[in-house]
């Protein structure tokens, strides 16, 4: 059999952001169906279905390799540390099985020119500038990795220009690049999020957005809708899936906090990755943790 391909996400409380990650996983199964190559997906916490139960559906349709892909669009602790830590559990349990890990979706041209898609349905690109709002991490190179994303969608695109902002975790957050957008000469901006599917954290940037715009009556903003479950980014996975299997993957090292000293995070340099507690994990959380030294 071929090796299937195992959709790993973070999870949500946020019932609208779990259904669309099923409704993705379905749209890969109908998508793969042609090439013979099982698919299926769950979370490391917070929602079912978890990846406990989708590795042990794998393992009793017959498959001991897989291919995990991060549902994540940037490599923070959830890819470095987190999932892998989820998926080292299930081996552990089922010995004779086994997995490949993918890189995180991002940045890839599709996410830009998805992103780009969901602008254009709330604005033009002349005259409008954009706040392009991540998640936030206390990884700095994954901070940077969404502003280098900011960067790109404004190349060749033809927007004022494009700016980055974060809902959590780090600076600046959505309201302080609004103020930021407006000092520049802005007076339209559109904030698009930098999300995956639905959930708590894509609403607080449009309540944050939306309470900047009614209490500033010089800037016009209006808020693009997230990534979404679309054929483009399922391809992407499928991209992902492929290269975990042939190709060679690495996480990006360069700047990666645990590798080289950078200023602020010292106590980060040669630590451990320590998987937090996953309390909807059978093991309670007796995860093992990878060292980046």
């Amino acid at each position: 059999m071929k090796p299937p391909l195992m959709l790993a996400g973070h999870g949500t409380v946020d019932a609208a952001g779990v259904a669309e990650f099923v409704a993705f996983t379905d749209r890969l199964r109908r998508l793969l169906a042609a090439e013979d190559v099982d698919v299926d997906g769950g979370f490391i916490e917070l929602s079912q279905p978890t990846v406990h139960e989708a590795w042990e559906r794998l393992t009793g349709r017959g498959h001991t390799h897989r291919a995990a892909v991060p549902m994540v669009l940037v490599g923070a602790g959830h890819a470095k540390g987190d999932i892998p830590a989820a998926l080292e559990r299930e081996v552990r349990r089922e010995p004779g099985t086994s997995y490949v890990f993918g890189r995180p979706l991002g940045p890839h041209p599709v996410l830009q020119e998805i992103l780009a898609t969901r602008i254009a349905e709330v604005a033009p690109a002349e005259g409008t500038a954009v706040l392009l709002v991540g998640r936030g991490s206390t990884d700095p190179d994954a901070n940077a990795e969404v502003c280098k994303v900011a960067r790109l969608v404004q190349e060749g695109r033809g927007y004022d220009f494009v700016e980055p902002a974060f809902v959590s975790l780090a600076r600046p957050d959505v309201t302080t690049g609004l103020a930021r957008c407006r000092a520049l000469g802005a007076t339209r901006v559109v904030v698009a999020p930098y999300f995956l599917f639905d959930g708590v954290l894509p609403r607080r940037v449009v309540d944050q957005a939306n309470a900047f715009g009614a209490s500033h009556d010089d800037v016009d903003v209006r808020t693009a809708g997230y990534l979404g479950d679309t054929d483009a980014l399922a391809g992407l996975v499928v991209e992902r899936y492929r290269e975990a299997l042939h190709g060679d993957i690495r996480m990006n090292c360069d700047t990666c906090a645990y590798r080289v000293l950078l200023p602020g995070f010292e106590d980060k340099l040669g630590a451990p990755q320590t998987p937090h507690h996953h309390p909807d994990d059978p093991a309670h959380g007796h995860g093992h943790g990878h060292a980046h030294a």
